[in-house]
């Protein structure tokens, strides 16, 4: 490192050019492990002061799950206990991907109060400071989803899958909500404010997920919608979530639903790199 000292007072003066070359080092894949925990637990510990930020995956879970079981379950099958089989998993997938904008928003926001200047002089991995807060995103996604088959359970709900079942459900679940998370990251970087991260995250997620097969049958939708339900990646996550918690089989669904997640992260992880770098 060059430094200088001030004259009279005997202090060492950093030289800023060599002072980023070592904060752009490159990092070992143990030390991107330790330094993306290290963010993971900034970020918990951040949740834990504010507690309002786990309003949406304890009160969402359970609001939804009632609302829709008691409005539309008679309309749809009759019977609200005849529903929650097809409604629960539906919900699960819905409440974790609604979950994960938050994510892009936390980060614009961050971004925007220059807490990431500080990161950028530090000697860590440009993705740590991305992937810790995700990282620490699972336990809301975690919450999000046990409370959903809670809420479900405490209604009739009763999973055919049993306890493996609606564990493999919720990893599934939670899985997806991570890889969707990356796409938020990436906007988080572009977007100029948190708002705007909201509101275009909106218009991707909603339609996503309420033109798919999570609350109604697709056999009762017109051909030209059905046939875009079928095609719609949250339909495939949907599918594979019942197939697990209603009858624990681990269907062809799963394997899409995994291959399209491990798709997004490879395609956005990087993509948010790049663009965080550029950005501050």
């Amino acid at each position: 490192m060059t430094s200088t000292t001030v004259a009279g007072l005997g202090l060492p003066v950093v030289d800023p050019a060599a002072a980023v070359a070592r904060a752009r080092r490159r990092t070992t894949p143990a030390e991107t492990v330790s330094q993306t925990f290290s963010m993971a637990w900034r970020a918990l510990k951040k949740m834990r002061r504010n507690p309002e930020q786990f309003f949406d995956v304890t009160m969402q879970p359970l609001l939804f799950t009632a609302m829709f079981a008691y409005v539309f379950g008679g309309a749809i099958t009759g019977h609200v206990g005849t529903y929650l089989p097809l409604l629960i998993p539906g919900i699960v997938a819905q409440t974790v991907l609604t979950t994960c904008m938050s994510t892009g928003v936390q980060l614009r926001e961050d971004m925007d109060k220059g807490v990431f200047d500080r990161f950028k002089s530090l000697p860590i991995a440009r993705i740590a400071p991305l992937a810790g807060p995700m990282v620490a995103d699972l336990v809301r996604y975690l919450i999000a989803a046990s409370l959903t088959f809670a809420m479900g359970t405490a209604i009739g709900y009763r999973p055919g899958g049993g306890p493996l079942g609606v564990l493999g459900a919720i990893v599934l679940a939670v899985f997806t909500g991570w890889a969707i998370a990356w796409i938020f990251t990436f906007i988080g970087t572009i977007a100029r404010s948190g708002r705007s991260v909201q509101g275009m995250s909106m218009l991707i997620l909603f339609p996503l997920t309420f033109l798919s097969n999570a609350f109604v049958p697709v056999s009762t939708l017109p051909g030209p919608l059905a046939a875009f339900v079928r095609v719609n990646p949250v339909s495939h996550l949907v599918s594979a979530t019942r197939a697990l918690a209603n009858h624990a089989v681990i269907s062809s669904e799963v394997g899409w639903t995994v291959l399209a997640g491990l798709a997004v992260i490879v395609i956005f992880a990087p993509l948010s790199v790049w663009s965080y770098k550029r950005h501050i």
